[in-house]
C-alpha cells in the first residue's frame, strides 16, 4: 500500500472518530443547550462591564462581580415578573372563557352608531359585522393569549428548584466565559478548516445580532410595554401588568409591534363612545412606535444587522413556535448563521463551485 493511500485511510479513519467524538459531545450537551446559548448572549451583553472592570481588577474579581450584577439586574426582576405575570396571565385566561358565554362585547357593538355606518358600507360587498362575532373572536383571542402566557410562566415555576440551579448553573458559564471568550473564540477559530477572516465574520456577526436583539428589542421593547402599560392603566384597563408583557414581546415583531394592542384598545374606545381617548391611544401609540422604531433603535444599535423585515418577522414567529419564550433570541440567531454563510458562499466559494456545475 503506498504512503498516500495510507495517509487517505489514517485521515477518514481520524475524521469518523472525530465526527463520532463530536456527536457524542453534542448529545452530552443537548440538555443544557439552552442554557449555553442563553449565557453566551447573556456574556456579549455584559462583557463591557467586565471588560471595564479587569482594567483595575484581576479576571476572577472582575467575573465575580459581573455575574453579581448579572444576579441582579436579571435573577430578582426575573422571579417577581414571573410570579405577577402567571396569576394575571390565568386570571386573562378565565375573563377571556367567561366572555365566550356572557358576550360583553355583543351590545356594545349592536349599539353602537360607528357600526351601524360601518355596516351600510360593507353591506355593498355582501358583509356584516355582528356583536356575537366580534366577541367570539375577541375571546378566543384572548383566551389563547392567556393560557399561552399562562403556560410559559408556570413552566418556569412549575419546578422552583430546576429554575434556580438552572439559572445559577447559567451563571457559572458567564463567569468562565468573561474570562476565557477570547481563548475560547481562538480555539474556536484554530479548529474551523473556514479562513480565519471568515470565522471572525461568523462570530462578529453572532454578536452584532445578540446586541440587537438584547439590547436595542429589549430596551425598546422594555420602554414600550412599560409606557403601555401606564397608559393602559391610566384609562382603567383591566390587567394593565399583562398588556405591557404582550406589548414588550410583540415590541420584538416588525410590521406588528404594539399596534396589535393598541389599535383595537383605541377601537373599543370608540365604541365605548370615549372619542377623546381614542384618539389619544392612536396618537400615543404612533409617537411611540415611531420614535423606537426611527430613532431610538437605529441610534442604539446603528447599522450593524442587516435582516430583511420579513425575515426578522418569521424567524421570532418561528421561534417562538420552537422553543418558546427564548424563541425570541434563537429564531433571528438561527437566520442570522444561515445568511452569513450564504453570504460567505457568494463572495468565496461560489466562483468554484460553478466551473464545476458546468
Amino acid at each position: 500500500m503506498s504512503d498516500s493511500s495510507s495517509r487517505n485511510i489514517i485521515l477518514w479513519f481520524f475524521l469518523a472518530i472525530f465526527l463520532v467524538s463530536c456527536f457524542a459531545l453534542g448529545w452530552l450537551l443537548w440538555p443544557f443547550i439552552s442554557v449555553i446559548i442563553l449565557a453566551t448572549v447573556i456574556t456579549g451583553i455584559f462583557n463591557p462591564i467586565y471588560r471595564y472592570l479587569n482594567q483595575k481588577l484581576k479576571p476572577m474579581p472582575a467575573s465575580l462581580i459581573t455575574c453579581l450584577i448579572v444576579f441582579l439586574v436579571l435573577f430578582i426582576p426575573v422571579s417577581v415578573f414571573v410570579g405577577i405575570l402567571a396569576n394575571e396571565a390565568y386570571d386573562m385566561y378565565l375573563s377571556a372563557r367567561e366572555a365566550l358565554l356572557s358576550n360583553p362585547f355583543k351590545e356594545l357593538i349592536e349599539n353602537s352608531k360607528i357600526v351601524d355606518r360601518i355596516n351600510r358600507v360593507l353591506a355593498n360587498f355582501g358583509i356584516t359585522i355582528t356583536g356575537e362575532e366580534v366577541n367570539r373572536a375577541i375571546a378566543e383571542l384572548g383566551r389563547f393569549v392567556g393560557l399561552y402566557l399562562y403556560e410559559q410562566a408556570r413552566s418556569m415555576t412549575a419546578n422552583i428548584l430546576s429554575f434556580v440551579v438552572n439559572f445559577f448553573f447559567m451563571l457559572l458559564i458567564i463567569f468562565y466565559l468573561l474570562i476565557d471568550s477570547q481563548r475560547l473564540a481562538s480555539f474556536i477559530v484554530r479548529l474551523s478548516p473556514l479562513p480565519d477572516d471568515q470565522d471572525e465574520i461568523l462570530i462578529q456577526k453572532f454578536k452584532d445580532m445578540a446586541g440587537a436583539i438584547l439590547i436595542g428589542n429589549g430596551l425598546g421593547g422594555l420602554i414600550q410595554g412599560t409606557l403601555g402599560g401606564i397608559v393602559f392603566a391610566v384609562f382603567g384597563f383591566q390587567s394593565a401588568f399583562l398588556w405591557g408583557v404582550i406589548m414588550a414581546l410583540l415590541a420584538f415583531l416588525p410590521i406588528v409591534g404594539i399596534g396589535a394592542v393598541f389599535l383595537p384598545a383605541a377601537v373599543y374606545l370608540f365604541l365605548q363612545g370615549r372619542l377623546g381617548a381614542g384618539i389619544f391611544f392612536v396618537v400615543f401609540y404612533a409617537l411611540l412606535s415611531g420614535g423606537i422604531e426611527y430613532f431610538f433603535k437605529p441610534k442604539l444599535v446603528g447599522k450593524r444587522v442587516q435582516m430583511h423585515t420579513l425575515l426578522v418577522f418569521l424567524s421570532i414567529i418561528g421561534g417562538l413556535k420552537l422553543f418558546g419564550i427564548l424563541g425570541i433570541i434563537y429564531g433571528p440567531l438561527v437566520v442570522t448563521a444561515f445568511l452569513t454563510l450564504a453570504d460567505i458562499y457568494e463572495s468565496s466559494y461560489r466562483r468554484i463551485v460553478e466551473p464545476v456545475k458546468r
